[in-house]
Order: C-alpha cells, then sequence, then structure tokens
C-alpha cells in the first residue's frame, strides 16, 4: 500500500527551511531537492522564456549531466508555453516516443522516461517551465501536480526576487559609469558612445543611438550609436518632424512596436532591413529645451517596462547635462581667449 504524503506539511517545511540558504542557488537546490524526493523524480530543471529566442532556455537542475542539461537538446520548444499555462502542466508518460517533444534519442540515453512540466507564474505573467523527470514511465496524482506547481511559484519567486536585485545592481551601474565619465571627460562624443554601449548591453536590445538636432533644428544629426549597421545609419536625414516627431513635439517617451508598419517612423523599410522591430525614443534636454533623442532598437516586439523607460529618461538627462556641460566649457573657453587679446592689446598701448 502507497505512502500518503501530507504535501501541505512537506510545503510548509520547505518554505521554513527557505529562511536558512543563503543565496539563491541553494534555494532552487531546496526545490530541486524536494521535488525529486517527494515525486519519485530522477532529475529537475528549470527553464526560462527568453526574448528573441525561440527556445526555453535552461537555467539551473539536479540530476541531469552536464552534457545533457549544457547541449541544444535539452531545450524546450516555446510552443510548449502556451500548452502548459492553458492546462496548467504538461505530461508525457513516455518522453523518447512523445512526437511534442524533439530530440527523443537525447532523452533516452540520459534515463529519462516521464515528465511532468508546470508552468512558472510571476504576478500573472508566465516567465518559464519547471520540469520533473522520471527514469520510469509513472503516472502522478492530482495533489502531486498542484504540489509541484506550488514548488514552481516558489522557483519564480525566488528568480523574481534574483532579476530584481539584478536589475538594481544593473541601474547602479550604468548611473556610476557615466557619473565617472562626466566627471573625469569633457569630450561629449566619448561619454554619449560608451553610454549607447552599457545600455545595449545592460538592457539587452539591439542597438542604441543619439541623434542631435542640427543647428536649423530641422534634422537629427547621429553622434553616437552602438549595434547597428553602417548602412543603416546612414540611410539618409533622419527629420525632427518625421522620425518619430512626437518624442520631441510633447517631449515625453514614445514607443514604437512596429518600427516596419508604423508610420510615425521615418525609414519603415530600412527599419525591416535592418531586423528592427521595436524602438524606444526618449528625449535628451538640456533646461526645459529638447536638442535630440535617445533610442532604442530591439530585434522583437518588447513592451518596456516602466521602469525601463524611467531608467532610459534618466540616462538622457544626464546626457543632456554632459552636453551642456561641453557647452558651457567651450564658452568659457572661448571668453578666456578673448579676455587674452583684450589684455595684450592694452599691454601694447605701453
Amino acid at each position: 500500500m502507497p505512502i500518503r504524503i501530507d504535501y501541505f506539511k512537506r510545503l510548509c517545511e520547505l518554505i521554513k527551511a527557505f529562511g536558512t540558504a543563503r543565496n539563491r542557488r541553494e534555494l532552487l537546490e531546496m526545490i530541486f531537492a524536494n521535488a525529486m524526493d517527494i515525486l519519485g523524480g530522477k532529475a529537475a530543471c528549470l527553464y526560462l522564456v527568453e526574448e528573441g529566442q525561440q527556445e526555453l532556455i535552461p537555467v539551473a537542475q539536479k540530476g541531469l549531466s552536464e552534457g545533457y542539461f549544457r547541449s541544444r537538446k535539452s531545450m524546450l520548444t516555446r510552443k510548449i508555453v502556451p500548452m502548459v499555462v492553458k492546462q496548467g502542466f504538461l505530461y508525457c508518460r513516455d518522453a523518447a516516443a512523445d512526437p511534442e517533444l524533439e530530440y527523443p534519442d537525447a532523452k533516452k540515453a540520459e534515463g529519462i522516461a516521464s515528465i511532468l512540466a508546470v508552468p512558472v507564474m510571476v504576478k500573472g505573467h508566465n516567465i518559464g517551465v519547471f520540469c520533473l523527470f522520471t527514469s520510469t514511465p509513472r503516472d502522478f496524482q492530482p495533489e502531486e501536480k498542484e504540489f509541484l506547481i506550488l514548488l514552481a511559484q516558489q522557483g519564480g519567486g525566488v528568480m523574481e526576487h534574483a532579476r530584481l536585485i539584478d536589475h538594481l545592481r544593473r541601474e547602479t551601474q550604468l548611473f556610476f559609469d557615466l557619473a565617472v565619465n562626466l566627471s573625469g571627460s569633457l569630450e561629449v562624443k566619448e561619454i554619449l558612445h560608451a553610454m549607447t554601449t552599457d545600455l545595449a548591453k545592460a538592457l539587452k536590445v539591439k542597438g542604441v543611438s543619439i541623434r542631435l538636432l542640427d543647428k536649423d533644428e530641422k534634422v537629427l544629426e547621429l553622434v553616437a550609436s552602438h549595434g547597428l549597421s553602417e548602412k543603416y545609419l546612414q540611410k539618409g536625414p533622419v527629420s525632427a518632424q518625421k522620425s518619430i516627431g512626437q518624442a520631441m513635439k510633447s517631449q515625453k517617451p514614445v514607443i514604437i512596436l512596429d518600427a516596419a508598419t508604423d508610420r510615425r517612423v521615418q525609414y519603415r523599410a530600412m527599419n525591416k532591413e535592418e531586423g528592427i522591430v521595436t524602438i524606444l525614443a526618449v528625449p535628451i534636454k538640456t533646461k526645459e529645451k529638447v536638442i535630440g533623442v535617445l533610442r532604442l532598437y530591439t530585434q522583437v516586439v518588447r513592451h518596456f517596462t516602466s521602469d525601463e523607460i524611467k531608467l532610459v529618461t534618466a540616462l538622457a538627462y544626464l546626457g543632456g547635462l554632459a552636453i551642456q556641460n561641453a557647452s558651457m566649457y567651450l564658452m568659457c573657453q572661448a571668453d578666456m581667449k578673448d579676455l587674452k587679446e583684450e589684455l595684450w592689446s592694452h599691454r601694447s598701448w605701453f
């Protein structure tokens, strides 16, 4: 007669044990170990959804060989996500024979028989899939599925907490780097080029550009960029009115979700050729005057969060401050030159 498990009690014990974990790795280790121990699994793995990727990326595991875990054969396809979310779980009794799963031979060689996958939800959004693998085919009871779903939520909470910490560190580092550049250099182009590079890496976007208004305030001239092809950058004059002009007029950030079709975009065909899908345009201001625009480009549709938009807006303001400081420095240099020339003319009288 099978032993009846009090899943609520085991879950309470696990949550209490979370307080002893020193880091994210130890927390995930506890979740994996409990899932395998209580549900009789051979291994467990956490997959996360990555923007722009066609597969779910395995980020942590227990019980799988490193060769299998690190290979492409361990990845799940994105089409599995809606199935898992819709049903609340995905169950496969024989992974090597299921047509929905790829690389059956690799799963058989790894000793994987049954797979139970449940969604990892954070604040109502799916961020990945939590999988339990068994070495022999087996069926799962409803309470076992519910238990794994609750464990997955705990794993999602761990990943979300880590994401928020990483986000805070990233923002702090961006502001620190820009502050150092502002205080250590008056070479505006160097500062702005560094900012585009750091911003592209931190927010994982395809490219970043900074354009400033010309003296007639009609054309946006390129002063710094990262990740964009030379052909795209030389596509022609960028109009301050026709090219996402709302960012200049309203002095507020503007998001273009499809740069290949949105009529607010000036060079739609070039965006499609460059592989640009979403554009975030943020005005660059000195005091209350808009002098240019900072743009972020992505290869897939991206809904920038309010925090990301605030971060980019703040960096645009700092970029404007750098330009203002450099302009004042050049003016002071010009004034000093005039003063020296005037003093010399006075001295020549004597």
